[in-house]
């Protein structure tokens, strides 16, 4: 999903972070459970750290908990060979 343009305009409460992987030298991908206009929801966001610019990217996916095991059920269908 995503936030919305003038999402600065709500609050997005943190309730606890999953776990972060390094994407390359600048980013990492967050994983965090979190509210957001009174729903929670999973946030799997790109936070960059540069000279330019620290902090949440535009890129990444909001995920509302009751569609959370329909999301991670087709995760687990994703087939590395």
């Amino acid at each position: 999903m995503g936030y919305p343009r003038n999402y600065k305009n709500f609050q997005v409460v943190s309730l606890a972070e999953i776990g972060r992987i390094r994407k390359n030298e600048t980013t990492e991908i967050v994983v965090q459970k979190n509210e957001f206009r009174g729903s929670a929801g999973i946030d799997i966001r790109e936070y960059v750290t540069s000279e330019k610019y620290t902090g949440w990217s535009k890129n990444g996916i909001r995920i509302a908990v009751d569609k959370w095991k329909e999301f991670k059920d087709i995760l687990d269908q994703v087939q590395i060979d």
